[in-house]
């Protein structure tokens, strides 16, 4: 079975039927992108059973929409304590089970929205009839039906997950990135910003900042963010909250710890407190939310908060689609470099990205909000 691409003279490929499964596992970011499809499809197809097979955590950010009839998930992290510890009865029975599960379900179509090895083997044993992968890798085209090309060069936020979900027939303009989560995550969250922030009001008034990334060159400076942090205390007269994973909770602290005198008593670090569902209801309280090309970044803008991004090595999209969100970027011939970058750890383009730039995209979301 080759490779087959979707051009822009073929009619769009519509599913035989109308039980669908959009296949994101990973990461964060990624399945906050790439649910616009979800109401894209459902709008197309509101009849249809529509389904997202991926992993734990990104689960949470998914749960709670309303459009969705149901969330599988693949325990991958699970397994691999299963093959490690030699429990092969355990691993062989939660595999079955997961096939078994997906074909209960009698897809007639999978969007592998992932476009890797593992995504594709899990579209192939669905057993649906049409699968369309998103630019297919590590050889997971020849597990495909139709694959369509990544990499359009469209600006707009989850610009590849919008033609996916055109290549099914969904309107571009019903393309809406929306992560929710349930109930229970928003009275934890408010707990925690209480405690931390010492604010009893249903609406409390707080700065969020999402400094915690995967690579160096994709991080701003620490002596960056402690001006920021001085500038934002100063002008707005607000509580800072540090978000971040578990693995970020040193770091969380010590930039909690840099502030200036004065200006530390007003700076938390959730970093680690919060699960990644909590950490969606806080996002969705924040007045102002400045982040790197983070997960945590990516949820504000599809919350519709006032957010900055700070885009360098890496540039997901500069049309972010809600007027909520600023992007600053510095348009550099090396930039974005993604994994290889070329200008020896200076990474001059976030080092041009200065406190006193952000400040002002800052001041300037917080003005349109208030319109």
């Amino acid at each position: 079975m080759g490779q087959l691409t979707q051009s822009a003279n073929r009619p769009p490929i519509h599913p035989r039927r109308e039980r669908i499964l959009i296949i994101r596992l990973s990461a964060i970011g990624d399945v906050i992108m790439a649910s616009g499809m979800i109401r894209a499809l459902r709008r197309r197809y509101p009849q249809a059973y529509l389904a997202w097979l991926t992993q734990p955590g990104p689960d949470a950010l998914l749960r709670a929409n309303a459009e969705l009839d149901e969330v599988l998930v693949w325990p991958k992290e699970a397994w691999r304590a299963h093959l490690k510890a030699g429990r092969w009865r355990e691993l062989a029975g939660a595999y079955r089970l997961l096939i078994k599960t997906l074909r209960e379900r009698r897809f007639d179509t999978v969007v592998d929205a992932q476009g890797l090895l593992k995504s594709g083997v899990w579209a192939w044993l669905s057993g649906a009839p049409f699968r369309l992968g998103l630019g297919s890798r590590e050889a997971s085209h020849v597990l495909m039906t139709r694959v369509i090309e990544r990499g359009n060069n469209n600006p707009r936020f989850g610009s590849e997950y919008i033609d996916a979900a055109v290549a099914l027939g969904a309107a571009p303009e019903d393309f809406m990135p929306r992560v929710a989560t349930c109930e229970a995550n928003h009275r934890n969250a408010a707990r925690v910003l209480r405690t931390a922030l010492g604010q009893t009001v249903d609406e409390p008034t707080f700065v969020a900042l999402a400094p915690f990334t995967t690579r160096p060159q994709k991080h701003w400076f620490d002596r960056y963010w402690r001006t920021l942090i001085g500038e934002l205390a100063h002008e707005f007269d607000w509580p800072i909250v540090i978000l971040g994973g578990r693995k970020d909770i040193r770091a969380g602290e010590a930039m909690a710890a840099r502030a200036s005198p004065g200006v530390s008593a007003s700076v938390k670090s959730l970093a680690g407190q919060t699960s990644l569902g909590e950490t969606m209801a806080v996002v969705e309280q924040a007045s102002l939310l400045i982040g790197v090309d983070t997960g945590i970044t990516h949820m504000g803008t599809a919350a519709g908060r006032p957010t900055v991004a700070l885009f360098g090595s890496t540039r997901p999209y500069t049309a972010p689609g809600k007027k909520s969100t600023t992007i600053l970027f510095e348009p550099m011939h090396c930039a974005p470099c993604q994994k290889h970058p070329v200008c020896g750890g200076r990474f001059t383009c976030m080092e041009r990205l200065t406190p006193a730039r952000v400040l002002n995209a800052a001041r300037w979301q917080l003005a349109r909000a208030m319109i």
